[in-house]
C-alpha cells in the first residue's frame, strides 16, 4: 500500500485543481495506484515529480481520473422519453431556442445525441448546447467527433445514415451537427455554473463523488436552470432527496426545477 494519500490529494490539488477529496476515496485510490505502477514508480512523490515535469504524463493522469465511459442514446428508453414527453414541454414553456448544458459531457456522444434528438423538433440553425468537461483529451475527442462502431449502434438508423460518415472502421459526425455544440473545460466542483438554463443533463457521473459533493452538485444545478427547467440524470443514480432540492420527480431519471 502507497503511503501518505493525504500530501499527494493537496500535491494534487496544487496541480490542477482537482479535489481528490469529493471522489470515493476507495474506488480512487486504487486507480491511481494502478497508474502508478503502470509508470514503474513506488511512490506518490516520485509520480506528482513526474506529472509536474512530463507534460503527456500529466494528460494521462488527468484523462486515468476522469471516468470516461459514453455512448450515444444510452438507454434509449429515456431518450425516447426525453423525445416525446420532455422536449415538447420545455418548447411550450420556453419557446424553441433551449438553452441546453451537458455537464460532464465526455467524448462528446451526449451532446451530440441531444442535438440529433432536439433536431426531430426545431431546425439544427436553432440548437446551441453548452457541452463542458474536466478533462481536456476528452474535450479534443469530442470536438473531433470519431466514434466506433459500438459507441452509435444505438443512434436511430435514419440519423446514422444522414449525419455518420464511415472512415475505416470508425464513423466520423457531420460538421453540421457539430456547429451546434460548444465544448468548454468546466470543473463541477469548483467553477461556476452556467445561468438560465433550460436544461441539464448530467449522467452517470456524480456516483463517483461522495454524498456532501453529490448534494453541492444539484444544489448548484438548481440554481443554474430556470423555473420548470429539467435535469436528467443517468440510469445508475438516484436523487433521494430531490423535495428537499425543490425538484420535483416527472419520471425516473428527470427532475423538474420548482
Amino acid at each position: 500500500m502507497l503511503e501518505n494519500y493525504e500530501k499527494f490529494k493537496k500535491d494534487v490539488f496544487a496541480l490542477t485543481t482537482i479535489d481528490l477529496n469529493a471522489y470515493k476515496e476507495k474506488q480512487m485510490r486504487r486507480r491511481i495506484n494502478t497508474l502508478i505502477a503502470k509508470n514503474k514508480l513506488d511512490d506518490y512523490d516520485a509520480y506528482i515529480k513526474l506529472i509536474k515535469q512530463d507534460k503527456e504524463k500529466f494528460e494521462q493522469f488527468v484523462n486515468f481520473l476522469t471516468i470516461n465511459v459514453s455512448e450515444f442514446y444510452r438507454n434509449p428508453e429515456q431518450w425516447k422519453y426525453l423525445d416525446k414527453e420532455v422536449f415538447p414541454e420545455l418548447i411550450r414553456l420556453f419557446g424553441k431556442k433551449l438553452k441546453i448544458w451537458s455537464a460532464a459531457c465526455s467524448t462528446g456522444d451526449e451532446p451530440y445525441s441531444l442535438v440529433m434528438a432536439l433536431s426531430n423538433h426545431v431546425p439544427l440553425s436553432n440548437i446551441r448546447i453548452i457541452a463542458t468537461d474536466i478533462d481536456k483529451q476528452v474535450l479534443d475527442k469530442a470536438r473531433m467527433g470519431l466514434y466506433s462502431e459500438k459507441s452509435i449502434a444505438a443512434v436511430p438508423p435514419e440519423f446514422k445514415k444522414k449525419y455518420f460518415t464511415q472512415v475505416g472502421n470508425s464513423y466520423k459526425i457531420s460538421d453540421e451537427i457539430k456547429k451546434c455544440v460548444e465544448f468548454k473545460e468546466h470543473n463541477l466542483l469548483k467553477d461556476a455554473y452556467p445561468k438560465d438554463i433550460n436544461l441539464i443533463v448530467c449522467r452517470n457521473v456524480v456516483i463517483y463523488f461522495t454524498e456532501e459533493a453529490k448534494d453541492e452538485i444539484y444544489r448548484k444545478f438548481h440554481a443554474s436552470l430556470r423555473k420548470d427547467g429539467m435535469l436528467f440524470i443517468g440510469s445508475t443514480e438516484q436523487i433521494m432527496n430531490y423535495k428537499e432540492l425543490n425538484f420535483k420527480r416527472k419520471q425516473s431519471f428527470f427532475f423538474q426545477k420548482e
